[in-house]
């Protein structure tokens, strides 16, 4: 394979499991205790330090940049440059696609949202009718 297009494929691949821990900390039900916990000290703490600390875990886009940072010290992922500046540009092309993903994800599960949200509201009238036709 082509060095530049298994770098290439890496990196979409790669995106994958940082967008998912990155999402799954800042969005979902398994994490949201302590997610309300950072939220509450990201505003309320004293220190700006402190409460930018804490942000960072509420926050997909900034909190990806250190599931980056994690990947790249397990994986030594480099793209297009054998040295540092791989690393560097490896980083910043990994918070973007994986900041792509998230985004897609979001899209899609609003859509899912609304999907069910409809049809609870069917189920809901269905029943007011159902209702109805008995009591008569």
């Amino acid at each position: 394979m082509n060095p530049l297009a298994e770098q290439v494929a890496w990196l979409f691949i790669l995106a994958v499991p940082i967008s998912c821990i990155a999402w799954t900390v800042t969005h979902e039900e398994i994490f949201r205790e302590p997610r309300e916990y950072c939220i509450r000290r990201s505003k309320f703490s004293k220190s700006i330090l402190t409460r930018k600390f804490f942000y960072l875990f509420t926050c997909e886009y900034c909190f990806s940049h250190y599931i980056v940072i994690a990947f790249l010290v397990l994986t030594h992922y480099h793209l297009l440059f054998p040295d540092w500046r791989g690393i560097l540009i490896a980083g910043f092309a990994l918070v973007w696609v994986a900041n792509v993903y998230m985004s897609l994800f979001g899209f899609i599960r609003v859509g899912m949202k609304e999907t069910k949200m409809e049809a609870d509201i069917d189920e809901i009238k269905l029943k007011k009718i159902r209702d109805k036709m008995e009591h008569h």
